[in-house]
């Protein structure tokens, strides 16, 4: 009798053991979980603490986000930055804002022409000219260099800025449907972009030759198919 409530006791200790340390990890893994929430709104959170003459509203293509105004000046660096060094000096990158160390401090900047990056900012506005990306956020271009593995910040291309105040267009929307990464979209879009143009002759990253505007309307729906067929036999959802 007495051997039998004491494996009754083992067991109702063992048992309490393992409920405190459930508890344990439970509380654990709820801290860990408002962490990383805390550290993913923590730009949003920054760029809400900014006054509104801090902030610029950037709508060049369509691009509508907001990004601190170049000069502002911070004291400590949002979470998860990337840092770089170019032409002998520093600079800090997260989601298409720039800084550079000035003293304790840093400033918002636009970053210097060549220096390249491994992955493109959060939100970004995709811009073909010539039958190129350019990837634009933040009064920035970006474009893939293979020899880089990376995006390149380049200079504007000439005369981009009419496209820039040019009315919306009948862009396509494209979705990678198995999970396809960004250079391999772009690799695919170009790619679908040649072939649109050898099947219909229309180029809508040039300039327009046909005067008649039913006759342009017609090649660029034509053009248009093209590109939205190759696409879907890629592997990808168009809109």
């Amino acid at each position: 009798m007495k051997h039998h409530r004491e494996k009754i006791l083992g067991l109702g200790i063992f048992f309490l053991l393992g409920v405190i340390s459930i508890a344990a990890h439970a509380d654990r893994d709820g801290r860990e979980r408002h962490e990383f929430e805390h550290n993913r709104g923590y730009e949003r959170a920054k760029l809400r603490e900014l006054r509104h003459d801090e902030l610029r509203f950037d709508q060049r293509f369509r691009h509508n986000h907001y990004y601190p105004r170049f000069g502002q000046v911070i004291t400590v660096l949002p979470e998860h930055y990337q840092r770089f060094r170019f032409h002998n000096a520093f600079y800090f990158y997260l989601d298409g804002v720039w800084y550079r160390p000035n003293a304790r401090r840093y400033v918002v900047i636009a970053p210097p022409v060549g220096i390249v990056v491994t992955r493109l900012p959060a939100f970004y506005t995709t811009v073909w000219w010539s039958g190129i990306p350019y990837y634009y956020a933040n009064d920035t271009y970006y474009v893939w260099q293979p020899e880089a593995n990376g995006y390149v910040v380049t200079a504007p291309p000439e005369k981009i800025e009419e496209q820039a105040a040019a009315p919306a267009s009948d862009e396509l929307f494209i979705y990678p449907a198995k999970g396809q990464g960004e250079k391999q979209q772009a690799d695919d879009r170009y790619a679908c972009h040649r072939w649109g143009v050898s099947q219909t002759g229309f180029d809508p990253s040039l300039p327009p030759k046909e005067p008649d505007e039913g006759s342009l309307t017609r090649k660029r729906a034509d053009y248009q198919k093209a590109m939205r067929a190759c696409l879907e036999g890629r592997g990808y959802t168009v809109r």
